[in-house]
């Protein structure tokens, strides 16, 4: 859990495991919305069982309890567990394509640029460089600080996925 003092601003990460069944996303996103909750990141994906999906869902909160809005996740017929991450003892990444400019002046800029961050370039034209990088938010964050200058055409970023430090896991594996 991340806090900001700015009007009492609490940021949650929530690993929510469900059935991956049509409708699962659209039940579980409306709730947030209905409640005032802005979603920051959503991102979903299979999980080692057939037939359950994992979300990993940050949400901020301003002046409201988030154990409210996880009671009523739990009564969503198709949710099976929720877990809210904290960051001392889970780790956390994105993922993103950046696509940067970078002609025949600057590209070897660019390219040194991307290796101080271990990103890799992934896809080659003649007046632009596709980057792919992982990482938490803030290491993206800086490497696009970084390639700004040089120019920024398009992005497409991965919300956030984590998982707890240490053996043990959510339980729906057997």
């Amino acid at each position: 859990m991340t806090t900001t003092d700015i009007n009492s601003i609490t940021t949650h990460t929530l690993s929510v495991l469900v059935e991956d069944t049509p409708g699962v996303l659209a039940r579980v996103s409306s709730l947030f919305s209905r409640r005032g909750f802005n979603i920051e990141s959503l991102a979903v994906g299979a999980t080692e069982t057939k037939g359950i999906s994992r979300m990993t869902i940050v949400v901020s909160v301003e002046n409201t309890p988030l154990e409210q809005m996880t009671k009523q996740l739990n009564k969503l017929i198709n949710v099976i567990k929720i877990v809210e991450q904290v960051e001392e003892n889970s780790v956390s990444r994105e993922l993103a394509l950046i696509k940067v400019r970078a002609d025949v002046a600057t590209r070897g800029q660019v390219v040194e640029a991307v290796n101080l961050f271990r990103a890799k370039v992934v896809d080659v034209s003649t007046e632009s460089l596709t980057v792919e990088t992982t990482g938490t938010p803030e290491k993206l964050e800086a490497l696009l600080r970084v390639l700004e200058p040089f120019g920024i055409k398009e992005i497409a970023q991965s919300g956030l996925v984590t998982l707890a430090r240490g053996p043990r896991g959510m339980g729906s594996g057997k």
